[in-house]
């Protein structure tokens, strides 16, 4: 299906899946303004037509800004994509609840607060896709990632709520679970957890956790984030798209094998792979 010229605001658009994602709506020929905090890492997306703006979706000030010039320029926009996001690892008992509301700040609330400023423009046109960006560790957990995990299994419920309730103004909800994907998400995650736990009484588990995801992540290890780009133009594209899109490397295995073996046997696979 051909799309007629839309708007389009996709977050965390400076590097990773987001960058990929910006790209392909540009080519897809819709109007993208790029949103992240690095706004001179986007000088290539300006290049290809893109619309560079520098937000930082954990900051109100920042999220007001760039709401006030989208709405100046492009009165709102047709798609929101909420892809920024980052992981926060550390046993549960080890990281400090700072760290953690920060975690919720850019996973969840920031995400919401956008929905909240845009969803009236949307709901006046009668028409209008949001897509969360989850994991299928939204879905599935490993240990020492439980902020984490909780962000995005409490963005994944709050998207089910959204969906019902913007369903009767011609909106759509759309939730997409990346798998294991080419990013700098594993090498990012590492330092963090081993700072808060890699001498505590989960030190060994810090460690092993740290050698499951460094060998994942190696040269191969995952998908490219075109695969998600091409989801989410799929998703745009659709007259009536999935509520969900599981892609990536690992993503349909896992959530699956998490639904039919149920926790217990879950528990051990999981720990088998880190002890």
């Amino acid at each position: 299906m051909a799309i007629t010229k839309k708007t389009a605001l996709v977050t965390g658009a400076s590097s990773g899946m987001g960058k990929v994602i910006a790209k392909q709506l540009v080519r897809d020929g819709l109007t993208v303004i790029a949103a992240a905090r690095r706004v001179e890492q986007m000088d290539d997306l300006r290049a290809l037509g893109a619309y560079p703006v520098a937000l930082d979706v954990a900051d109100e000030a920042s999220r007001k800004s760039v709401i006030a010039e989208i709405t100046e320029k492009f009165g709102g926009v047709d798609v929101l994509v909420n892809n920024a996001g980052f992981g926060l690892y550390g046993a549960v008992e080890d990281v400090p609840l700072k760290e953690a509301r920060y975690q919720f700040e850019v996973n969840l609330f920031g995400a919401a607060a956008l929905i909240q400023d845009l969803v009236p423009y949307m709901r006046e046109k009668r028409s209008g896709t949001i897509i969360n960006i989850t994991s299928m560790g939204g879905k599935i957990y490993v240990p020492l990632g439980g902020w984490y995990h909780a962000s995005k299994h409490a963005l994944e419920g709050l998207s089910d709520c959204l969906r019902l309730e913007l369903q009767q103004f011609g909106i759509n909800v759309v939730v997409v679970e990346p798998g294991l994907i080419q990013t700098a998400f594993g090498s990012v995650i590492e330092g963090p957890m081993l700072t808060f736990s890699g001498s505590t009484a989960y030190s060994r588990m810090a460690k092993n956790v740290s050698k499951a995801t460094s060998d994942s992540y190696k040269a191969g290890g995952g998908s490219s984030p075109q695969v998600i780009a091409d989801v989410v133009s799929k998703a745009v594209r659709a007259r009536r798209p999935k509520t969900r899109y599981v892609a990536g490397k690992f993503a349909s295995v896992m959530i699956n094998t998490r639904k039919w073996l149920g926790d217990r046997a879950f528990d051990r696979l999981v720990l088998l792979a880190v002890r």
